[in-house]
């Protein structure tokens, strides 16, 4: 039954938000985009939707883009060939030592990192990856929900269409083991106040009604630049209709756009 409730909000919630993203103004150059999405933890079955939208974006605004679940793909040569790299929905260890080492030598190098929901679910042995993504998955609400996002830059590429506050229909809403605001931008965070809390938090069980979560201040989407090249993540995408939803898909056009500086974006906290 709660499968079928999602699934009619969220059909109807793309119904009326529209299926694809209309180009950004942004430069005409093209470029490589390198979408992973390799798990070996939980495995989210948003996965072929989130690869099928950034396909889809990549052929309206002109980049293209290649999947791979592959680790092998991470060699310093075969890098040099995309502007950004995505990880969509990793979980867990996803690279052995050499590829890290390789990454790493590509996001120093002014390479593009996107990370999308469970890429902040992955890699937690890793301190560069920790410190690229912005903040480590620490927990979420027993279903996914409704809750509200407050858009914190208005002026920014990823949330320059979306309104001051925004209520997903469902998604599931992450509290992270950080903070990372003051090392990054934030874009998004989340009104704690509109949803139910995370499972340790506030005896859910026994208060029903209790509707805080967990972290107080709580970003959701961020970007930085820190460590040389542009990274930029959103805790959404949890949901595979959400990829078919126009705010979403301009929020992610938008953010790979941001990484690749096709768009003009400021990162600094």
């Amino acid at each position: 039954m709660r499968k079928l409730l999602v699934l009619f909000l969220m059909l109807g919630l793309a119904a009326c938000d529209g299926a694809s993203a209309a180009p950004a103004t942004a430069t005409q150059e093209s470029f490589n985009l390198l979408v992973y999405s390799r798990t070996t933890g939980f495995r989210h079955n948003s996965i072929p939707d989130g690869i099928r939208a950034l396909r889809e974006l990549g052929q309206q605004n002109g980049f293209s883009v290649d999947a791979t679940e592959d680790p092998a793909a991470f060699t310093p040569q075969n890098l040099q060939k995309y502007a950004a790299v995505a990880f969509l929905n990793t979980t867990g260890t996803v690279l052995e030592a050499p590829q890290k080492a390789a990454f790493e030598d590509y996001i120093r190098g002014g390479g593009g990192y996107v990370g999308v929901h469970s890429a902040a679910d992955t890699e937690y042995d890793w301190p560069f990856y920790g410190e690229l993504v912005g903040a480590w998955f620490k927990s979420h609400p027993l279903l996914p929900q409704s809750a509200v996002l407050v858009n914190e830059a208005p002026d920014q590429p990823s949330t320059a269409h979306l309104p001051a506050r925004w209520r997903i229909l469902i998604d599931e809403f992450y509290s992270f083991r950080s903070n990372p605001r003051g090392k990054v931008k934030v874009l998004l965070s989340l009104d704690e106040k509109t949803y139910l809390p995370d499972p340790n938090t506030s005896l859910i069980l026994d208060f029903p009604n209790i509707v805080s979560g967990s972290m107080g201040d709580h970003p959701m989407s961020w970007c930085h630049e820190n460590l040389g090249g542009r990274a930029w993540y959103t805790a959404l995408g949890h949901e595979p209709a959400s990829y078919s939803t126009e705010r979403f898909r301009k929020h992610l056009l938008n953010g790979v756009l941001t990484v690749t500086h096709r768009v003009p974006a400021d990162c600094n906290p």
